[in-house]
């Protein structure tokens, strides 16, 4: 095996809207910082998600002054996130309830104007734990409002393997990765116990079984049949279609671009 290397870095500071390609990347007991640190919940506190509204891909994120969560969408005021009202709302995610902090009316009739639904957009508190699934996890690990796992890893090597199969050759960022690996062979993730990135050690917890996000174009919001398609005909196994791995964090730290990765398991 040629020497393995950290060659992309992603974020998704709101869950499910675009995502932030970054140079450095610090991780804190939750996993990549402020990666769904924020999400969208419905009147009834359930998150929302691309999988039934496909134009929150085309609401992009951005840092701005000071550190403030901006959010940008065509037609759209850029609107700037401020401090939460601190008025908490039980929110449901998957089979996890926790309380999360509402962020206002604002934020609330920005993004109902753009994606036509009534909303709430809320943000995780810092005293707000939410545990990873014990079934893959210790009693110490956990998550921010991402599906279940901190961190999620593609090898470059397993999408050009894809493309290779595809017609119209597909962006990283359709599967929304933290993490993307070169140097390997494709589908070399799916033996992966342990690795480490500089001082950091992660576990591999379990394969990605993917939904139909990935699916939608980025660019435009609209749904299409790839790659779900392809990915039927040779990563399908117990009615699931995989591609990538979820993988939990030991400790805090950073990581950069270029970055040795090695597989210790």
């Amino acid at each position: 095996m040629s020497q393995l290397s950290l060659t992309a870095l992603y974020r998704y500071p709101v869950k499910s809207l675009a995502g932030q390609a970054l140079q450095t990347l610090s991780v804190d007991r939750r996993g990549p910082e402020l990666d769904r640190h924020w999400m969208l919940v419905d009147a009834q506190g359930r998150f929302l998600t691309q999988r039934r509204h496909p134009r929150m891909v085309l609401i992009g994120t951005r840092f701005g002054a000071e550190g403030v969560l901006q959010l940008q969408a065509p037609g759209m005021p850029d609107l700037d996130i401020a401090a939460s009202s601190g008025d908490r709302l039980e929110v449901r995610i998957w089979g996890d309830t926790l309380f999360a902090a509402r962020v206002g009316d604002g934020a609330d009739d920005w993004l109902r104007a753009f994606l036509g639904v009534p909303c709430h957009l809320v943000e995780q508190p810092g005293d707000v734990r939410r545990p990873v699934d014990p079934a893959f996890a210790t009693p110490e690990d956990q998550v921010s409002l991402a599906d279940g796992f901190p961190f999620l890893l593609i090898s470059q090597a397993s999408l050009n393997d894809l493309n290779d199969r595809l017609q119209t050759p597909l962006p990283m960022l359709r599967f929304r990765p933290n993490l993307v690996v070169a140097g390997c062979e494709p589908y070399a993730e799916d033996g992966w116990r342990r690795i480490r990135i500089g001082d950091m050690v992660f576990r591999v917890a379990k394969p990605c079984s993917r939904c139909i996000i990935p699916t939608i174009d980025p660019d435009t919001g609209e749904r299409g049949r790839e790659p779900m398609q392809t990915l039927l005909s040779y990563r399908r196994r117990d009615n699931k279609v995989y591609f990538g791995q979820n993988l939990i964090h030991d400790g805090m730290g950073q990581l950069h671009l270029g970055m040795t990765v090695e597989v210790i398991e």
